[in-house]
């Protein structure tokens, strides 16, 4: 039996509500009537296409995956004209969520084998962990960018790929960093700029300096890695940093790096969840940093 493409507009409208009687009011039909017409469209596919939680509707993964077809279905109209004109070709949607934390030159080397390609629309959110695998467990999001592994329950299943681990260095501008000086010498000397104590990198740097002894001067504890970037370049202090940070400014002169090495390392994670129909393209950009050459270290 082909499908009713009424029972899919009604099911697209109210995906992209969120409220069944906000749409219901919208579209000038009963409650009972839409839910009908979506009770319909599950039956024909044989899956349950949005689930309760509370007085909230949430999509599938068979929701999900129906809502992208439906936007391209509802959108072929416009790509017709498009076509013919040879201005416009069908896109895949990937949804990529990033830690707030997470150096921007690290999520553009994971990006870039999908980045200006005509057939893939990159759609990129930033967000706190818990945030990240809450998109990933309601299936807003393809994969998450994370400097941490992700815990299972029993009721979610997070996948996690190691994409890269790199070290960290403490970099500054020449004026106040000599790279030859010992870390110890620089540690005590020079004012420095953390991560905040949640971060792992910040926990390593902490053992460091109470093994050896040292109390640093303390100037800024930073959750955001492009600030950390600009208050090295102003000369505030030495910046405690994975140096794929400030890449382009180790390359200008900019800033330096000591050549001890704290020896405190930082891993790269992109995290998944187990499902059934998941984006192939994540499986693309995963396999492609696992390439020689093609990691952003």
């Amino acid at each position: 039996m082909p499908l009713n493409y009424h029972h899919l507009r009604y099911f697209w409208a109210v995906a992209h509500d969120g409220n069944l009687t906000r749409t219901a009011e919208r579209l000038n039909l009963s409650q009972s009537a839409l839910s009908a017409q979506i009770k319909q469209l599950e039956e024909r596919l044989g899956q349950s296409l949005f689930e309760r939680r509370g007085r909230a509707l949430h999509l599938t993964e068979v929701g999900r995956i129906t809502l992208d077809h439906a936007d391209t279905i509802f959108a072929t109209g416009q790509q017709l004209i498009a076509t013919l004109q040879q201005t416009g070709q069908r896109r895949q949607a990937l949804r990529i969520g990033a830690q707030a934390t997470l150096s921007r030159n690290f999520q553009i080397g994971f990006l870039r084998p999908v980045l200006g390609r005509a057939d893939v629309e990159v759609i990129l959110r930033s967000g706190s962990p818990a945030e990240l695998l809450d998109g990933l467990a309601t299936l807003n999001l393809d994969v998450a960018l994370m400097t941490r592994e992700a815990a299972n329950d029993a009721l979610t299943q997070y996948i996690t790929h190691r994409l890269a681990e790199q070290r960290v260095g403490l970099v500054g501008i020449p004026e106040r960093l000599d790279a030859t000086r010992p870390l110890q010498a620089l540690l005590a000397e020079q004012p420095v700029i953390l991560p905040t104590p949640e971060s792992g990198v910040r926990a390593a740097f902490d053992a460091l300096t109470a093994r050896l002894q040292l109390r640093p001067q303390i100037v800024a504890e930073v959750d955001d890695m492009a600030m950390m970037r600009l208050l090295a370049r102003e000369g505030v202090g030495l910046a405690l940093v994975a140096p794929i940070v400030v890449r382009d400014e180790l390359a200008q002169g900019v800033l330096v790096e000591a050549r001890e090495h704290p020896q405190i390392s930082e891993t790269f994670y992109a995290v998944t969840l187990e499902r059934r129909f998941p984006n192939p393209l994540v499986a693309e950009l995963i396999a492609a940093m696992a390439q020689p050459g093609t990691s952003p270290r």
